[in-house]
């Protein structure tokens, strides 16, 4: 039933209609009062990127995270664990989104976007923990018009699924279902908004000795799972160290066993795939090494429209409690935010 698996790197290679995932987790300094970190790194424009680090700046020069650059032909998918980031994009949309909050991003036709990572906290480490999933749009959508939405931790399922022996599985739901509790719908235009092409992105927090049973899928489902914290997991009868994936078959059911003695975390990739290529060079996604020419030459005319901010490096106050601005002026806060 495991068809692949290996060794878990910062970047995860990722099934047809995923593209590629993601895992930040930087324990960041203390802010100094304006967001930015207060011990200092070197500035450097290709970008600190370190994976041995226990902090990065990546491409931001005051504040950690990614100035405004560029995409098409995809979908980003942003799951935040733990700390804030701070979203602004070229059709003038804005944002602010923390623990628990997910980003459903369609860059489609094109679109620049910056993703910064404020530092508020100022009386201790600022932890920021999630995950960007690049996930690809079929050839009728790849150009589709840009598009954001926000999925608040407080609209995310968690659902608690308890074992024969009464130990419990906690799955966080960011799309698909589970046990009867459906994920917020993404954006129009995206590969998951229909509901045939079965696509789950879950996140499984099994305590120790916990089993959880992923359902049979079909025989043409892509399923990955992404062991990325903790100790000992058996999937299907093999045993993992963390920081492990397995790409399995979807046509069966699949038994997760936690044999660590620490909370066992995974995330779960699976759909139906595009049946059309997926051809990624840098910043886009299309379906062929045509168009992605075309896409580079686009932006180099372009830019996609622009960008409407005085400086490429955008962060909001400190006091800024969540939100999402979008390009009609509409304003929207979660739940607790009103």
């Amino acid at each position: 039933m495991i068809l692949q698996s290996g060794s878990l790197e910062h970047m995860f290679f990722c099934q047809n209609p995923f593209v590629f995932a993601v895992h930040h987790d930087d324990h960041f300094p203390a802010g100094d009062g304006q967001l930015q970190p207060v011990e200092r790194r070197v500035f450097r424009p290709d970008g600190d990127m370190d994976p041995k680090a226990p902090w990065r700046m990546y491409y931001g020069e005051r504040v950690p995270g990614f100035p405004a650059h560029p995409h098409r032909g995809f979908e980003t998918v942003t799951a935040v664990v733990r700390g804030t980031v701070d979203h602004t994009d070229g059709l003038g949309s804005k944002g602010r989104y923390e623990d628990g909050d997910v980003q459903w991003m369609t860059a489609g036709r094109g679109l620049q976007h910056a993703e910064m990572f404020p530092l508020k906290r100022t009386d201790g480490p600022n932890h920021l923990e999630l995950f960007q999933i690049w996930l690809s749009l079929d050839s009728a959508h790849r150009m589709a018009e840009p598009a954001y939405k926000m999925l608040w931790q407080e609209d995310i399922p968690v659902v608690t699924l308890t074992d024969e022996n009464g130990l419990s599985t906690k799955v966080t739901v960011i799309a698909g279902e589970e046990a009867g509790q459906s994920a917020p719908l993404p954006t129009p235009d995206s590969w998951a908004a229909d509901p045939k092409n079965r696509l789950q992105i879950k996140l499984y927090a099994l305590e120790p000795g916990a089993a959880a049973v992923l359902p049979r899928g079909t025989e043409t489902m892509n399923r990955s799972l992404y062991f990325y914290d903790g100790d000992a997991l058996r999937i299907d009868g093999k045993r993992f160290a963390d920081k492990s994936y397995a790409f399995v078959r979807a046509d069966a059911e699949l038994i997760l066993k936690n044999e660590g003695s620490e909370t066992a975390r995974v995330l779960l990739l699976e759909a139906e795939p595009i049946p059309e290529p997926i051809v990624a060079r840098g910043p886009f996604v299309m379906s062929s090494e045509e168009e992605i020419r075309e896409a580079f030459k686009d932006y180099r005319e372009t830019q996609f429209g622009g960008w409407p901010f005085a400086e490429d490096e955008v962060y909001h106050a400190p006091e800024q409690v969540r939100f999402a601005e979008y390009p009609d002026g509409t304003v929207e806060y979660p739940a607790k935010e009103k």
